[in-house]
């Protein structure tokens, strides 16, 4: 396999693309925020983002993920139990004996908060709380959270229930990859049987492009905020935690990461790329192309490098979309994106190997 860096590429491929001009990050009164691109993961933006804190109602998110990945059947139909109701903070007002749906308590979870449905979906989907809560932190260790622990479903403050603005961005990012929380976190209001649910977070309402997530508060706490905004495809997920001024600090954050480090192309799919010489087939040639797209957020002045590996010929038989190489991307020394490079076309093994060498040949008629 030969591995060569590319300084220019095919006209597949848009190396080194304009980015906009940076300009200085905002001010933040958080004390622990971050900014992420969803996609690549990369960190635009970050203040004391691992120092483990209180985050209040944003454990939902953990609560709301787990329950839709074990309760798959929204429809489902919950008896609220004594234990559900017995819990302080915000509430949907369960009754004993109520009836309501998985997808009901979902909703009064993400928009309302409501500690009681926090409960009663752990009870539901884990069998007991206590279970649930294990299966918490459990896929928070299978989301890389290694700064996070989980005592409860709904977020009251607790010895050993914490996390980082790191960790919640990382858990953010799972719940907009889910479809049923990332529809839910992005609706404003939504009527279930007797109830409506009204979405607290206001920046679905005050900043365009916003998809959701969730907020949070108790007085140790301060407030706290977990949020996503979408702009140009690109997806964004901001946390704060103990910020005072949560809503115009995730605008700014928003407004700094989409202007500063835009989405840019650097390969785009079934593109062909080139073509590598073919042994042992009538066909001398066979085409390579691009498997996948490939985005990163760039600013200003950054640059991109490419390294192609591929082999210098290959040997037929060959079939068409399996691997021939890759195409890795770097910044600095950082890699910051990939596409396969697949066989664009099969080809057989044919007579072109069969014949006898020249050799042969010339034994035949000059014994």
């Amino acid at each position: 396999m030969k591995r060569v860096c590319a300084a220019g590429l095919a006209a597949c491929l848009l190396l080194f693309p304009h980015a906009a001009a940076v300009s200085g990050p905002p001010s933040v009164s958080a004390a622990s925020a971050i900014l992420v691109d969803a996609e690549s993961g990369r960190v635009l933006y970050e203040k004391d983002a691992h120092t483990r804190r209180l985050i209040a109602s944003t454990t939902k998110l953990m609560t709301a993920l787990v329950a839709a990945e074990s309760c798959i059947d929204l429809g489902e139909n919950v008896t609220v139990e004594y234990a559900d109701t017995r819990t302080e903070g915000s509430s949907l007002y369960l009754q004993v004996g109520e009836q309501i749906t998985v997808e009901a308590l979902l909703y009064g979870l993400l928009l309302h908060s409501g500690n009681d449905a926090a409960l009663a979906l752990a009870r539901y989907c884990g069998g007991d709380v206590e279970t649930f809560v294990e299966q918490m932190n459990q896929k928070a260790r299978e989301l890389g959270m290694a700064d996070s622990h989980f005592e409860n479903p709904n977020g009251l403050n607790a010895d050993g229930h914490y996390s980082t603005a790191a960790d919640m961005a990382r858990l953010g990012i799972a719940c907009m990859e889910n479809e049923t929380v990332a529809k839910i976190v992005a609706t404003r209001s939504i009527t279930l049987g007797n109830r409506t649910f009204v979405n607290h977070n206001k920046l679905l309402s005050q900043y365009e492009g916003c998809v959701g997530m969730k907020t949070g508060y108790t007085q140790l706490a301060g407030r706290t905020l977990v949020s996503a905004a979408r702009r140009d495809g690109q997806l964004l997920v901001c946390v704060t935690l103990s910020d005072p001024d949560d809503w115009r600090d995730h605008a700014a954050l928003f407004d700094y990461g989409f202007s500063t480090y835009p989405r840019q192309v650097l390969a785009t799919r079934n593109r062909d790329f080139r073509m590598l010489p073919v042994a042992g087939s009538l066909v001398r040639f066979v085409g390579v192309k691009t498997a996948s797209d490939v985005y990163f957020p760039l600013t200003e002045g950054e640059k991109v490098r490419a390294e192609i590996e591929l082999p210098e010929q290959v040997q037929a038989p060959i079939e068409a979309e399996v691997p021939a190489g890759r195409l890795v991307f770097y910044v600095g020394e950082e890699p910051v994106g990939e596409t396969p490079l697949v066989y664009a076309s099969s080809v057989r093994r044919d007579a072109a190997d069969k014949r006898p060498p020249i050799r042969e040949l010339l034994k035949f008629f000059f014994p």
